[in-house]
């Protein structure tokens, strides 16, 4: 992975179940300069690099990690996403070892790049130089599947992003209950995540408040943006959270926040892992009606759907959805059941199948 290994709670779920099925890993990632320190079951390891951002970061990595995968003693290199593909795919052909991808997103088609042409033709080239020589590939939704398959002939399964079945009974809740509703959105604070849309509301909200969990491009911005709107006590920033210690804050929560906007095919076949992570803490969910996020709810029936993002109207919502939750008196019966059908314990049964196959080619 290109990032810290401290939030990415589908490649621990991925590595601790290769792990516990008797698989020697190593998870290979960066070290950032504020750098939390990390307690894993498997082996880890982080590169600490020169450059942090933009294409000699990218080139930086795939450098270091290409001359450390021809050495490392290893039988099957596994790729997260399009930026470390280039240095397992080279890697994996010299030493002639197996090689899986798992495409986290439409990485061309991400908001950070869909708007720089010339950076969004580099992405594309690399899908098109690896992508139609893939054998073992997944990615975490049906619609991503689709897309590939079709544009490239090749067979990427879906391992979805979903969360570990937990008890709930003991897990303290990090967020102190007060009169007001706590609205919860946690993952990357980057473009096009509707956080600005929830906090356009907090005005029309005055018996709520918003908390954020997570860091990104963003942060900064959004910080100004509330200081100027003198929500300081209605909108919080909680920072980077472990995901070791995530779920205290999930928990928490009276309604999860999942707003995406349309800025491109990443985000509108998305499957977002907080849509389960609300699921799993039995917190109802208000997200945007896209097709893969549309799917997982109408089945679970674990949150509501919205298409609409005016301030005022959104805000009708929000308090429509709670008082809704809040008076259904089959809700626990409700989460309960979807929890036991999405979970992580069930998904991962598709993970092991791809890699039994893998050994017996």
């Amino acid at each position: 992975m290109t990032n810290d290994l401290v939030t990415d709670q589908r490649v621990n779920r991925i590595a601790t179940t290769l792990y516990n099925n008797n698989y020697d890993v190593l998870l290979v990632g960066r070290k950032l300069r504020k750098a939390y320190a990390i307690d894993r079951s498997y082996k880890t390891k982080r590169f600490q690099l020169i450059f942090r951002k933009k294409a000699v970061f990218y080139a930086e990595f795939n450098i270091r990690l290409f001359f450390f995968l021809l050495f490392v003693k290893a039988d099957i290199f596994l790729s997260n996403d399009t930026d470390t593909l280039p240095a397992n795919f080279l890697a994996s052909k010299i030493r002639r070892k197996k090689l899986v991808f798992d495409a986290h997103e439409m990485f061309p088609e991400v908001p950070e790049v869909i708007g720089r042409l010339r950076v969004k033709k580099i992405w594309v080239k690399f899908e098109n130089m690896f992508f139609p020589k893939l054998k073992t590939c997944y990615t975490v939704c049906q619609s991503i599947a689709d897309y590939y398959n079709d544009k490239y002939n090749i067979n990427m399964q879906v391992v979805r992003n979903i969360s570990v079945y937990k008890p709930l009974e003991n897990i303290e809740k990090k967020i102190k209950k007060t009169d007001k509703k706590i609205l919860l959105y946690q993952g990357a604070v980057n473009i096009g995540r509707g956080i600005e849309w929830v906090i356009d509301a907090m005005p029309y909200l005055e018996e709520a408040v918003f908390y954020i969990a997570g860091g990104g491009d963003i942060l900064q911005q959004l910080l100004t943006y509330v200081s100027k709107k003198n929500l300081n006590d209605r909108v919080i920033f909680l920072g980077r959270i472990p995901f070791e210690d995530l779920n205290e804050y999930t928990i928490s929560a009276d309604l999860g926040v999942s707003l995406l906007e349309n800025k491109g095919l990443n985000y509108y076949y998305s499957l977002p892992n907080r849509i389960f992570d609300f699921m799993h803490a039995q917190v109802p969910v208000l997200a945007t009606d896209f097709p893969e996020i549309r799917k997982v709810l109408t089945e679970a029936g674990t949150g509501e759907l919205i298409d609409c993002y005016e301030p005022q109207y959104l805000a009708g919502k929000i308090k429509e959805t709670l008082q809704k939750w809040e008076n259904k008196a089959d809700k626990e019966k409700i989460f309960e059941k979807a929890r036991a059908k999405f979970n992580w314990e069930e998904e991962e049964k598709k993970l092991l199948k791809i890699f039994k196959q893998l050994e017996e080619e």
